[in-house]
């Protein structure tokens, strides 16, 4: 490939997955809400879960959540069937991630929580999935079509789901009335802790 061809697919590719990031808006609706009530209502953590793309997209939903003031931590589905099920109680919501909804090990940490009396939402896009009919609230996100190389490749469809969650960080940080000053505590250190203390 040309130096150009190579920029040309660059640009393509961010504009693509701009656009996909944008038609999300449509997307927002009643079901959106009632997984931002469910989390401001959550008396435990809400423990988020998945495998492959989706492992890294809930590590950064878990984290951000936790800087918008809803405790929240990253649980591995695989190491749930090797003792960190423990860890689920039935104060706890999790929020369990898999785009079509049939992986297995994050099937199996759904059940269990469920079982231990957890509420479970399913990040996906399809309800009608085995993890769609275990959850008690669907987070139906769908990527638009051709937002991922070979419709496989989740480039596009994981920058969906992350500019959706950061969508129910900032709700919830308003709904809880989270402030800068709150935050700091969260957040004492490096460059961010310094400028938070300036700010003060």
């Amino acid at each position: 490939m040309t130096s150009e061809e190579i920029l040309d697919l660059a640009k393509a590719t961010i504009l693509r997955e701009g656009e996909a990031v944008a038609s999300l808006t449509a997307q927002l609706d009643e079901g959106f809400v009632a997984v931002a009530r469910a989390l401001l209502a959550c008396e435990g953590h809400v423990l988020v879960a998945g495998s492959g793309t989706s492992h890294a997209v809930g590590a950064r939903l878990a984290h951000l959540l936790s800087c918008c003031g809803t405790p929240a931590m990253f649980i591995h589905p695989g190491d749930s069937q090797h003792g960190l099920s423990g860890a689920v109680t039935a104060r706890d919501v999790l929020i369990a991630l898999s785009k079509g909804g049939e992986t297995v090990e994050v099937n199996f940490l759904a059940r269990l929580a469920k079982e231990k009396g957890a509420k479970v939402i399913a990040l996906t896009e399809k309800p009608e999935s085995t993890l769609g009919k275990t959850a008690d609230l669907v987070w139906k996100v769908v990527a638009p079509e051709g937002v991922d190389p070979y419709g496989m490749i989740a480039t596009g469809s994981s920058l969906v789901n992350l500019a959706m969650g950061d969508a129910l960080c900032v709700a919830l940080l308003n709904m809880r009335g989270y402030t800068k000053e709150a935050f700091g505590k969260t957040h004492p250190g490096g460059a961010v802790g310094i400028q938070v203390k300036k700010d003060q």
